[in-house]
């Protein structure tokens, strides 16, 4: 057995495990906030019920039948009427009663190409009702075209093309499987034309794995299944370019409550790389269990095999095609310790859920964040999210260091929210010194700020309507080679070379010796919002950025 399909064994029982654990709500099934996870729990719980070499503490023949009811349950809520314009669909939400819930687009999305993946391993061991009722199922999800859209190259859009691939090969639907071929193709270009233009957007970037995946797995024509294969060694060029032991570094276009400010979306990242302990919390379950495609052994060692600091500094380009263009700027320092970055640009995304820039730490099996960033808070942001940054901020990065300014308007809430991994802190005026993982921080802000410490974070409020912060990342062994030893020395030598903040005439600027004092940042913030980036004198530029 390979060391992948140990790790994918290990995720079997574990998810197993915890849906044998999970009471039976109204309708038969274990969750009412998601139909799919009662989809992905009860194919786990299979699974590892019908493996004969998986040890398991409960009865098997009980656990498959508990899964097999659940299974039922699942696809008994599908709309089975052709003369429906929700044809072949689910609900999404269940409360409070299943069979009343109204249907839903996006569960067939992924669901239903998935479902095609579990008939694919577990056809031949399910009851022959089950068997049935999946094979129906499946004409459903076939019949109701909800594939057939135009194609905009969103993670939507990949799965209509995997589905389209994987349905026109299922029913021998020639038609299909070539529009879901052309689809395929048009994709690729895309994406090596204008990059992902969801940049770092998780889950949505593991439903491209998953959709293109299955594909993978299910189609047998040759030509299709090499086009299949070049899309996924992009993908995963694409995930190891800014992989950090599980982590996912750089800026996020969309982040979510298990993305931020912790890296916990990790299964796929857990089977193909396996360089961290996998967490006890799993709050994606989804399919990284069954599928699995392996990078190429180059791509696997640009995610495992850093040893000297490398900087990505990429291009992404939004909405091409269209009058609203916009062409994005990323960049990702990365060595062995940590990253740091972000994108220059602020983006109006989805929900307002543009992540930034941030200092990204390992995960080690700590119940900590590992994600160190600061934000204007929006608004309409949920309290206490650590999560949802309002448009007014501009950045400088460089190296190890990061420079934020707030140009804060009055009459706008002033507060910048700080959000800092557990560790040794020091707290000094306008200013922290931490320890975490083996790394340096020092914090500087330009106003004063309060600290609490909380279970899995510190965070910091900081009140001013001109506020800026500076965030330099030191490992320990570097420090060490400037002589400083433990953080009470990092923090003196670093209280020594504060930035400087001061007003202009029209806005605001921060100085800074950054990348251990080597080298003179300057960012400057003025009229309308208008910002300036300088490192040693010279404005940033992007003539060196890629896509």
């Amino acid at each position: 057995m390979s060391s992948y399909q140990t790790r994918q064994k290990k995720l079997i029982y574990t998810i197993a495990c915890k849906a044998q654990k999970h009471p039976t709500l109204g309708g038969g099934l274990w969750f009412h906030h998601d139909i799919r996870d009662n989809f992905y729990y009860a194919s786990y719980l299979f699974a590892a019920a019908v493996d004969p070499a998986m040890q398991l503490p409960f009865d098997k023949e009980m656990a498959a039948a508990k899964a097999s009811q659940v299974l039922l349950a699942v696809i008994r809520l599908q709309n089975q009427d052709p003369n429906s314009d929700m044809y072949g669909h689910w609900p999404l939400r269940l409360d409070p009663v299943p069979q009343k819930a109204p249907l839903d687009p996006l569960p067939i999305e992924l669901m239903g190409s998935l479902m095609a993946v579990f008939c694919r391993h577990y056809k031949h061991l399910l009851s022959k009702p089950l068997q049935t009722a999946f094979e129906e199922a499946l004409k459903h999800v076939y019949r109701s075209r909800f594939y057939a859209k135009e194609n905009r190259f969103s993670h939507h859009d990949a799965k209509y093309t995997a589905a389209k691939l994987i349905f026109g090969d299922m029913f021998k639907d020639e038609e299909l499987l070539a529009d879901g071929h052309r689809s395929l193709l048009d994709t690729l270009d895309h994406l090596r034309e204008n990059g992902m233009s969801e940049y770092g957007g998780l889950p949505w970037f593991w439903h491209w794995v998953q959709a293109f995946t299955a594909a993978w797995e299910l189609v047998e024509d040759a030509d299709i299944n090499w086009d299949l294969s070049e899309m996924l060694d992009y993908l995963w060029e694409e995930r190891a370019r800014y992989y950090l032991k599980g982590t996912w570094v750089g800026p996020h276009s969309r982040a979510r409550a298990h993305d931020v400010p912790r890296d916990a979306n990790v299964l796929f990242d857990y089977v193909q790389f396996g360089d961290f302990p996998l967490p006890e919390k799993l709050p994606r379950t989804e399919y990284a269990g069954f599928l699995f495609y392996e990078a190429a052994p180059e791509v696997r060692e640009t995610a495992v095999g850093r040893r000297e600091p490398v900087v990505e500094k990429r291009i992404s380009v939004l909405n091409a095609g269209s009058p609203d263009r916009q062409t994005v700027h990323r960049y990702v320092y990365i060595t062995e310790r940590f990253a740091a970055g972000g994108i220059w640009e602020r983006v109006e995304e989805f929900a307002n859920e543009q992540h930034r820039w941030d200092v990204t730490f390992p995960l080690t099996g700590s119940d900590s964040v590992n994600q160190a960033y600061f934000f204007h808070l929006d608004p309409s942001a949920a309290a206490g999210s650590g999560r949802g940054q309002s448009g007014i901020g501009e950045v400088l990065f460089h190296r190890n260091t990061i420079i934020s300014l707030y140009p804060i308007p009055e009459g706008a809430d002033d507060r910048v929210i700080g959000i800092l991994p557990k560790g040794e802190w020091l707290q000094r005026p306008q200013a922290l010194f931490g320890r975490v993982e083996g790394v340096y921080l020092a914090v500087f802000l330009h106003r004063g700020y309060k600290l609490e410490e909380q279970e899995d974070r510190c965070v910091v409020v900081s009140e001013g309507l001109r506020n800026g912060v500076v965030v330099e990342a030191v490992s320990e062994s570097e420090a060490g080679e400037d002589g400083v030893e433990g953080l009470e020395a990092f923090a003196e030598k670093m209280s020594g070379q504060p930035p400087v903040f001061e007003a202009t005439a029209d806005g605001m600027k921060a100085s800074y010796r950054g990348d251990r004092g080597r080298d003179l940042l300057e960012l400057t913030v003025g009229a309308g919002g208008l910002s300036q980036a300088a490192v040693n004198g010279e404005t940033i530029a992007f003539d060196d950025y890629t896509v």
